[in-house]
């Protein structure tokens, strides 16, 4: 299954900011990829953020996949994500904050139905971000270890823009490239356009789109609710 519930919601490209000391965040969401033989997407996935330590947090993401292709259709759980972000420089008037993000995949689904490629997948990035006043940019990217007969590890970049238009709407888009994952896939690089719907300060809906530019032809999408507490 190629569609992989991490990264900064809505987009692929991650950011290096935890969630604050002592809080929350929870997602109700679903990740697409749209390919012209197959299907992949989460439908849904939870995911849960806690801000363990100053500048330390604690992240778990538990998916029903779906896969379709010719063969027929095929859902069921996924492989659950594990993580921890932790930021090692503080953002200041000239310099950006500075993060990372490790990531481990525990082969929980069923490979036999396309769930998962049978082998815990380890991914180390380093993200960075910078912000000046309503315009908010970040980026970076890293490795997966990615074991396994015909497989490979890849490399993964990114970066997204976004700005404020108002306390209740952001919008953003973003850029990402990323190697061959097995021997017989290619490199893919897309592009992602979406952003925030904040009700209030425990509320929001976030979403995006986007579309190939190089390698295979497909669609992605995200829709996602988030309560922060």
């Amino acid at each position: 299954m190629s569609t992989k519930a991490s990264a900064g919601p809505p987009f692929n490209t991650d950011d290096p900011q935890p969630v604050d000391y002592l809080h929350w965040e929870f997602y109700l969401a679903s990740v697409q990829q749209f390919e012209r033989f197959e299907v992949d997407a989460t439908l849904p996935h939870i995911e849960i953020n806690y801000g363990a330590l100053p500048d330390v947090q604690l992240h778990i993401v538990a998916p029903m996949g779906y896969v379709h292709t010719s063969e027929g259709a095929r859902y069921g759980y996924s492989n659950t994500e594990i993580g921890m972000k932790y930021r090692f420089v503080q953002e200041t008037e000239s310099t950006p904050q500075i993060g990372t993000f490790p990531l481990i995949e525990i082969p929980t689904g069923d490979k036999s139905k396309g769930l998962s490629e049978g082998k815990i997948q380890a991914y180390l990035p380093v993200w960075v971000q910078k912000s000046w006043g309503k315009l908010t940019t970040y980026g970076g990217g890293g490795f997966w270890y990615n074991p396994g007969a015909g497989q490979r590890n890849w490399g993964f970049t990114g970066w997204e823009v976004q700005y404020d238009f108002s306390k209740v709407v952001t919008l953003g888009g973003e850029v990402y490239y990323h190697t061959a994952s097995s021997r017989d896939s290619r490199s893919d690089a897309g592009f992602n356009v979406g952003g925030f719907i904040n009700f209030n300060d425990e509320n929001h809906l976030l979403f995006s789109f986007g579309h190939s530019m190089l390698g295979e032809h497909f669609f992605s999408g995200y829709i996602g609710y988030q309560v922060t507490i």
